[in-house]
């Protein structure tokens, strides 16, 4: 039987890329080995996170170690606080690997164009910002941003994953651009998410104006409509078994749910595997659920649900008959 390949989440990454950097560019010592080896023992992923970037990064096609510290060190002089200086020096890295042979695609395959993104969170994590217009961004988890706001412009680039945006009062309309095309918004709450071969719109309060890739104008979305867009520029209703905007306030909340469904949803905000089996999928899920704890989520199903929760460990977990 084939085996179900276990992704290391983008924080594991993250952390992973930190640490090549610190040991690579820095001088060595016992008490950065020490944490290393402690970091690894952590967490399961670790390993495999450290395993996948230590293999891309020895495709450096070149640059001297020592050119490649000074670098990093004069991007870290000239950025005092503690998140402007990491995001440099993830951008530094990813220079670094642009050189190798495996390119863009190492990157992605790492999530490096989401760590490099202006905001991005962690698989479980949702996290909210403010920005100086009055505008509200709330990033499901594991997604990321690139934001260019300025005296003409509000751009907001979802690069993956989920994004609720209340564009406050201000007279300039604020641009989404996906995958699959634009939306522009004015005064409007809208939420938006990349997933598979579409985009979801939904679309609380406002009019949102949708554009295909090309440029040409699509349709308005209307408060209280819930719409997919496709890279073809093809508009249709969204069909959905629960409440889009329930993350933004820290639930999952469905109604008629296939468990299916429903486990590939809270699979999302829990690193490792999780998985349902088909004997099961057809199985109907209503309520609202705390996402601050999926392992309370799986047992509540497993109390109110013919079926049953097995944990082969913390980070592989398969939900089956009963």
């Amino acid at each position: 039987m084939h085996s179900p390949e276990i992704t290391p989440g983008q924080a594991h990454v993250e952390q992973a890329i930190e640490w090549l950097v610190q040991r690579r560019y820095n001088p060595p010592s016992a008490e950065t080995e020490q944490g290393f080896q402690h970091w690894l023992q952590q967490h399961p992923h670790n390993a495999l996170a450290w395993t996948q970037v230590e293999a891309m990064c020895d495709e450096f096609s070149g640059l001297p170690r020592d050119l490649s510290r000074r670098t990093l060190e004069g991007t870290q002089r000239h950025h005092t606080s503690h998140h402007t200086s990491r995001r440099h020096s993830l951008k530094l890295l990813g220079v670094l690997c642009a050189v190798g042979s495996l390119g863009w695609v190492g990157r992605e395959q790492l999530g490096l164009p989401s760590l490099l993104a202006d905001r991005h969170t962690a698989t479980g994590e949702r996290r909210t910002y403010h920005t100086a217009d009055g505008a509200k961004i709330q990033l499901n988890t594991a997604s990321a941003i690139d934001l260019r706001f300025d005296k003409q412009l509000r751009n907001l680039s979802l690069v993956q994953g989920e994004v609720a945006i209340d564009t406050g009062k201000d007279p300039r309309p604020l641009r989404v651009i996906t995958r699959d095309g634009m939306l522009q918004a004015l005064n409007a709450h809208l939420l938006v998410r990349q997933r598979g071969e579409d985009t979801v719109l939904a679309v609380r309060r406002g009019d949102v104006m949708l554009y295909a890739p090309s440029g040409r104008a699509l349709r308005i979305a209307a408060p209280g409509e819930q719409l997919l867009l496709s890279a073809s520029g093809q508009v249709r209703p969204a069909i959905t078994h629960g409440d889009p905007w329930g993350w933004s306030e820290g639930v999952l909340s469905v109604q008629q749910m296939p468990l299916g469904e429903f486990i590939a949803e809270l699979s999302r905000y829990r690193p490792g595997l999780l998985r349902c089996a088909e004997e099961v999928a057809r199985v109907k899920v209503s309520g609202t659920y705390q996402l601050a704890d999926t392992d309370q989520i799986l047992a509540l199903i497993a109390k109110t649900l013919p079926v049953r929760v097995d944990y082969r460990t913390r980070y592989w977990v398969s939900v089956s008959a009963s």
